[in-house]
């Protein structure tokens, strides 16, 4: 007989504490890939400072979505946490970037973030979901 090892805290069991650190990491990865090809394609250096300085406000904003992820007990490699963690990585990352850092957040931009983020932070979930319905097929 064997036991699963549970969080009292969380109520994740510890292959779900490995999915939500993983998908933590992929979606991390995925903002400092949309703000170094952001930087990269205006010219701007892709030196860690300068993507760090440019993602805080996103990283922020996907922190704050995580936070509500936890908190709900979504699946984190599910299309609806994609939508959470999108919605707060760019409605917060786009507050933050223009009141508390000061930084751009011309209508193109949000647009072109928006989309982008969305294909990154949607799109691997997507993925994931045909994948396992893929294996469940089988």
């Amino acid at each position: 007989m064997t036991t699963q090892r549970t969080s009292r805290r969380s109520g994740l069991d510890a292959a779900g504490s490995r999915r939500v650190a993983r998908s933590v990491v992929v979606d991390v990865a995925l903002v400092l890939l949309f703000v170094a090809l952001g930087r990269r394609n205006h010219g701007e250096t892709t030196a860690l400072a300068g993507v760090a300085d440019t993602a805080w406000p996103f990283l922020f904003g996907l922190f704050a979505g995580w936070v509500a992820l936890l908190f709900a007990r979504v699946e984190p490699t599910s299309l609806r946490a994609g939508g959470v963690v999108l919605v707060a990585t760019v409605g917060l990352g786009m507050f933050w970037r223009r009141f508390v850092f000061d930084g751009g957040t011309a209508p193109t931009f949000v647009v072109v973030a928006t989309v982008v983020l969305a294909l990154f932070l949607v799109g691997w979930r997507l993925l994931a979901v045909l994948v396992r319905r893929r294996a469940a097929r089988r």
